[in-house]
């Protein structure tokens, strides 16, 4: 049985973590499968990514039973693991979508909030676990939950280990909506859809803006944004959508 299965359905790839008998925890395996995942997304023809668990679980972080001997040296696992894959999907030139379907925990939460977007099953948690076992947030999680929810409340959470409920997290802005659990695969199928069908190089300069706006003094932010604006304009998906507005039509976007 793979580890992580990929399915294509048009423009969307659909990367499922997948070993349910462990909550789909990360060994080193899994994570050698999702960087090829994450490759194969790269591709142009992909214009959406949604990254979701098999079975009951999202993600719950690091499968402990790696560390039985010894947890050896975890900076150099991290850094050979878990850091190109989070990397890889700020890296991705179209949106990322993680359809949180059950427990999202440790680096497992990290992964989700690394994503663009974030829908929930009404079933699915979030547990910042890393505190419950005497180690910090890693993965990326003090970078993307205080980006999301700001450092009150992100440290007050990851420094407690509670576990929020999805209603939870709607109602904080970790995730954008929460839908029934029998209804997950068909409202993530359908937000995808509906970004794969969009300006893609748009949404993907969009993604770039965003992701350095934090980081960037007003006078760069602007600088980037007149560069991406001018890429933009040379793309195909801007006359598209130019000539659609000026024909009183609905726009059909290519991605290029």
């Amino acid at each position: 049985m793979a580890e992580v299965e990929t399915q294509r359905d048009g423009g969307v790839l659909t990367i499922t973590l997948n070993r349910p008998d462990v909550l789909n925890a990360f060994n080193a395996s899994m994570h050698a499968a999702l960087g090829e995942a994450l490759s194969e997304a790269e591709d142009a023809s992909v214009r959406a990514v949604v990254l979701t668990g098999a079975g009951r679980g999202f993600c719950v972080g690091q499968d402990l039973t790696e560390f039985r001997g010894s947890a050896g040296d975890i900076g150099s696992r991290l850094r050979d693991t878990y850091h190109p894959n989070i990397l890889a999907i700020r890296a991705l030139e179209k949106p990322v979508i993680a359809v949180v379907n059950g427990a999202a925990a440790g680096a497992g939460l990290s992964f989700a909030c690394a994503c663009d977007i974030r829908i929930a099953s009404e079933a699915a948690s979030f547990v910042p676990a890393f505190i419950n076992v005497g180690l910090v947030p890693d993965s990326g999680g003090t970078y993307f939950v205080v980006e999301l929810l700001g450092y009150a409340r992100a440290f007050e959470w990851m420094s407690s280990g509670r576990k929020l409920s999805a209603a939870e997290a709607r109602e904080w802005g970790l995730v954008s909506e929460v839908v029934e659990a029998d209804g997950l695969a068909a409202r993530a199928a359908e937000v995808a859809a509906r970004y794969a069908s969009m300006p893609t190089r748009g949404v993907a300069m969009t993604k770039r803006l965003f992701s350095e706006a934090a980081r960037n003094r007003l006078e760069e932010q602007l600088e980037l944004e007149a560069e991406l604006q001018t890429a933009a304009t040379q793309t195909s998906d801007f006359r598209e959508g130019v000539a659609a507005f000026l024909a009183k039509r609905k726009p059909e976007f290519t991605g290029s």
